[in-house]
Formats: C-alpha cells, structure tokens, sequence
C-alpha cells in the first residue's frame, strides 16, 4: 500500500473516531438528559442540559432543515475536496488536522439533521448564558479557531494557495 492511500486511510478512521465520540455522547443525552432538569457538572459554571435545536450556529435559520442539509453537505464535500488537494507531509499536518475536525463536527450535526430534524445540543456555559452545544460544535470552533492562527501566524502565503 503506498502512503498516499494509507494516510487516508488514517484520515479516514480518524474523522470516524471523533464521529463516533460525537454521536455516543448525542446519544447519551438523549438517554439521559431529555425531558429531565439540567445536570450540574460544576455549579454555577457548567450544565448539561437537553435541547433540539432545528437551526444552525445560535438558533440561526431555526426550521429550514432541507437549506441547513444541503448546505451542509456542500460545504462538507467543499472542505474534503480541499483537504485532499493539500500536499502530503509534515508540513500540512496541523492544517490537515483542523480540517478534520471541521468536517468531523459538521458530518455529526449533519447527521443529526437528517436523522432527528434537528441537532442535539446539550452543553451550556451557566456564567456567560452561551447557547447550547455538542461535541461536533466543538470540533468545528477548535478547527476553525486553529485553522485561522495557522493561516496567520505559521503558513507563508504561498503555501496557502493549495488551500484557498
């Protein structure tokens, strides 16, 4: 097998990894949570509390479901084609890495969307009143968040072609 197949390979069962940490503890909170008052991790601080939210980031475009999976799926396919055009190395490892995360959280949501008509939320920041999230919403901010730094501060603009 040579290394180009084996790394997608790797890519592959990786973005599995996280898809499956996201849907379990989904999956938990449904179980667990829905329908029951907020469980208190730390008081005061932070919750786990149900909630299904049928739009996207912060309750934006709340009920246009067939708009939120199709726009979804675009930008999932988007980001795969990009990933894939990246070179292989040491080099574009971290960028790589943000990428999966990304898609990882988006195909989590995604899911949801498909599955439920809506996406389950149940992470709540009590001193900051920050709306609910998941796991995928954490993949998506952490990968966006380093993705930005490292296109501002590692990569020269050269390099940043392949990506943009």
């Amino acid at each position: 097998m040579n290394n180009r197949k084996t790394y997608y390979i790797v890519s592959v069962l990786l973005a599995a990894a996280l898809l499956f940490l996201d849907q379990y503890t989904k999956l938990l909170a449904v179980r667990r949570l829905k329908g029951r008052e907020s469980f208190v991790v730390i008081d005061r601080i932070l919750e786990f509390s149900y909630l299904e939210n049928t739009g996207a980031a912060f309750s934006s475009f709340s009920g246009r479901q067939v708009f939120l999976i199709m726009l979804t799926s675009l930008v999932i396919l988007f980001i795969i084609w990009k990933y894939c055009r990246l070179p292989l190395g040491k080099r574009f490892f971290w960028m790589k890495g943000c990428l999966l995360l990304i898609i990882s959280g988006a195909l989590g949501n995604l899911i949801d969307r498909v599955r439920y008509r809506y996406v389950v939320d149940f992470i709540y920041f009590v001193p900051i009143d920050f709306p609910k999230f998941n796991v995928a919403d954490m993949y998506i901010t952490v990968g966006v968040a380093a993705l930005a730094l490292l296109m501002f501060f590692f990569y020269q603009e050269e390099e940043l072609e392949a990506l943009l």
